[in-house]
C-alpha cells in the first residue's frame, strides 16, 4: 500500500518537472504570418532567434517574403512560446502606418522553473540601435529586400529565491520517492524470497538437521 502511495505521488510530480526550465534553457518558439487571407501554418523559430529561460536578450529574426505580397496591406505575425505554448496575438509588422522601423518587445513572467505567461506589442526601434545597424533600417524599407530582419527584445521578471527553492524541494521529492521505491521493491524481494523458502521446506529441513546434531 504504502508503495502503491509512493507511486501516485511520483506520477504526480513528473508534469511539473519535465516542463521546468533551468536559467540558460532554449524557450522552444514558434511563428505564424498572415497576409490578405493567406496564413502560413506554424514554424518552429531556431534555437538562436527563441528566448533563454531568464536571460534578457536582443536578437534579429528573418522574415520570409509572404506569398502574395505587394506591399498593399499589412503583414501580421503571431507566436506560440514555450512548452506550455502560450500564444501571442497578432501583431502588425510591416505597413503598420509607421515611418519607424519596428520591433517586438517581448517581456516574459516565470517563477522557479516555471512559465506563467508571455505579453509582446510592437514598439519603434530605439534610435542608437537604427544608428549602429543602418543596414536594418534600408533593408526593412526596401520592397525587394527578402528576408527582412525584425529586432526581438526579451526581457524577463519573476524568479525570486523562494521560487528556485520550491522547483528544488519538488524535485528532491521525486528523487527520494524513486529511493523509497526502490527500497520497497527489494525488502519485497527478500519476503518473497523467504516464503519461498518456507513453501519449499528448507527452513524445516535446516531445522531438523540442526535439532539432530544437537541430540548427538
Amino acid at each position: 500500500m504504502a508503495s502503491l502511495c509512493l507511486l501516485v505521488l511520483l506520477l504526480l510530480c513528473l508534469p511539473f518537472i519535465s516542463v521546468a526550465y533551468r536559467p540558460g534553457d532554449i524557450v522552444p518558439m514558434s511563428k505564424m504570418g498572415q497576409y490578405h487571407s493567406s496564413r502560413t501554418v506554424w514554424h518552429d523559430v531556431i534555437g538562436k532567434h527563441c528566448p533563454i529561460f531568464a536571460v534578457n536578450r536582443e536578437v534579429l529574426i528573418p522574415i520570409a517574403k509572404p506569398t502574395g505580397y505587394t506591399g498593399a496591406d499589412p503583414y501580421k505575425i503571431s507566436f506560440q512560446v514555450g512548452k506550455e505554448k502560450f500564444l501571442v496575438p497578432w501583431l502588425f509588422l510591416i505597413n503598420r502606418k509607421s515611418s519607424e522601423v519596428p520591433m517586438i518587445d517581448m517581456h516574459l513572467r516565470y517563477s522557479g522553473g516555471d512559465l506563467h505567461g508571455v505579453t509582446a506589442k510592437i514598439v519603434d526601434m530605439p534610435h542608437h540601435y537604427v544608428e549602429i545597424h543602418p543596414n536594418i533600417r534600408k533593408q526593412f524599407w526596401d520592397p525587394q529586400h527578402w528576408p527582412k530582419h525584425v529586432l526581438v527584445r526579451y526581457t524577463w521578471s519573476g524568479g525570486t529565491i523562494r521560487d528556485r527553492c520550491d522547483i528544488w524541494i519538488l524535485r528532491s521529492v521525486w528523487v527520494r520517492s524513486n529511493a523509497v521505491i526502490y527500497s520497497l521493491n527489494l525488502y519485497l524481494a527478500v519476503i518473497k524470497g523467504q516464503i519461498s523458502k518456507v513453501r519449499n521446506g528448507d527452513c524445516c529441513g535446516k531445522q531438523c538437521t540442526w535439532s539432530r546434531s544437537g541430540k548427538g
